[in-house]
């Protein structure tokens, strides 16, 4: 039986100022083939690829960039040619995609009021990119619809003016079907599992994440406010994935979503976030220094929502593997931290990459298979009324022998700090990770809570 105690214990090392690991032209090479691999497999004779600022993703895993504040799209033919459909300020960065493309220029594509005096009309560009008539074609946005009902198939998230000027190129004899799946179906999906290049630019992020939770973390203190302990999570000058957390007390009000004057006080419920490509951290605690701080109505906090949460996290750690099913792990929390009493309705876990969600393999009765080259988010969400939750949110990689010898050798750096995490996390919080389960943020399994106390956290014994 496991049992959790709150104990003395030293606070996780964090790596400040290292350097970000470029993608390799042959990461990008293997990325179009597993692309071109999958439109084979499903007779795709082009794939038409969606990407805005929130979801770009997919297009971002072939060229390298994201539209910014404009839409885009590429149409990848199983030829290999790749089209790029570029607004006005987009087109330079055609130049400096990570494949070889041709561009064609859509100005509906670009902000409002500016120039959209194209001599052709969308469609009409559209079929210079290869979008005509007889085609089987793959849409990908960036959902997966399931469950029952409509036909999925049949269910797409582009904007409906570039879905109908398909349809108008297409001269209504293509087929079209949402392919998303390419992309992020949970078993099997091309960039639902990463290579040693890919793991060690994502590893990056979930480095800088949890250094910059940790230090916001320590930042903690009655009559600070919020936006003090937000700038905090501001890192290198990255961009987050995620809308920053740092919220004192009672979320939302004025339906506000952002870090504001608000000072914190002691007693508080305190929740704290910031995501980068590669990896979330979160926190969700009580700012006091002991349990005689709280107020009595959550006084038993620790016993009724700390520990019982805190030991879901580490039965998802001791027990993640390769060839697991995903629905043996959603029964395996449902098993010790029971949806019933606890309340999370979510995933719990789910995978990262340049998006903080980019799909899960875990659920209800799920087939998909967890694989060697998965990098995961912890994402157990406990809600009991009147109390504050209970968070540590972080990521691991799946890894097995021959992912872990290319990591240590072709980044060595990187190996001495998954390493060195989990020692820590097997020295001092008691968590026995199985080989093949690799830290790449630095505060996994790191539950401290209260956090006025920087020298306790959570531990197994």
């Amino acid at each position: 039986m496991l049992m959790v105690t709150l104990s003395s214990v030293p606070q996780p090392a964090v790596w400040h100022g290292i350097p970000s690991v470029t993608l390799s032209d042959e990461t990008l090479r293997e990325r179009k083939a597993n692309v071109l691999r999958r439109m084979q497999q499903q007779g795709l004779d082009a794939l038409v690829i969606y990407a805005d600022k929130e979801h770009g993703g997919n297009f971002e895993y072939l060229t390298g960039f994201i539209p910014r504040f404009e839409e885009a799209l590429l149409v990848l033919h199983s030829t290999g040619e790749a089209v790029l459909v570029l607004g006005n300020e987009n087109l330079k960065l055609a130049a400096h995609a990570r494949l070889e493309n041709r561009v064609v220029h859509a100005p509906w594509f670009s902000l409002p009021n500016q120039p959209m005096d194209n001599q052709q009309s969308l469609p009409a560009l559209l079929k210079s990119a290869g979008v005509t008539a007889g085609k089987t074609l793959g849409l990908a946005g960036w959902k997966l619809f399931t469950g029952k009902g409509d036909d999925v198939n049949q269910m797409f998230d582009l904007p409906a003016f570039i879905v109908d000027a398909i349809r108008l190129a297409g001269e209504g004899s293509l087929q079209l079907r949402n392919a998303t799946g390419i992309f992020i179906d949970p078993d099997g999906g091309a960039r639902t599992t990463n290579n040693a290049n890919e793991i060690a630019h994502y590893e990056y992020g979930a480095n800088l994440a949890s250094t910059a939770i940790l230090t916001a973390l320590n930042a903690i203190a009655p009559g600070k406010t919020e936006k003090e302990i937000a700038s905090l999570l501001a890192a290198e000058g990255q961009p987050n994935n995620v809308v920053t957390i740092a919220a004192t007390g009672d979320r939302f009000a004025f339906a506000n979503l952002y870090p504001s004057d608000k000072a914190i006080q002691r007693g508080d419920k305190f929740s704290l976030t910031t995501s980068y490509k590669g990896g979330l951290s979160s926190r969700a605690a009580y700012v006091v220094a002991d349990a005689s701080e709280l107020a009595p109505a959550v006084a038993d906090y620790l016993d009724v929502v700390a520990k019982p949460y805190f030991q879901a996290v580490v039965t998802w750690l001791e027990h993640l593997h390769i060839g697991m099913r995903g629905g043996e792990m959603y029964d395996l929390i449902e098993q010790v931290l029971p949806k019933a009493e606890y309340h999370w309705h979510l995933n719990p876990g789910h995978l990262v990459a340049d998006e903080e969600w980019l799909c899960s393999p875990i659920g209800p009765k799920s087939d998909a298979l967890l694989r060697s080259g998965m990098m995961l988010q912890i994402d157990i969400i406990p809600s009991r009324a009147g109390y504050a939750g209970a968070s540590i949110e972080d990521t691991v990689a799946l890894a097995d022998e021959l992912l872990r010898q290319k990591l240590a050798s072709e980044y060595p750096a990187l190996w001495e700090r998954v390493v060195a995490r989990r020692a820590y996390i097997a020295e001092h919080i008691g968590i026995h990770l199985p080989d093949e389960v690799l830290p790449m943020s630095n505060t996994v399994g790191y539950l401290r809570p209260w956090l006025l106390d920087q020298g306790r956290a959570l531990v197994c014994k």
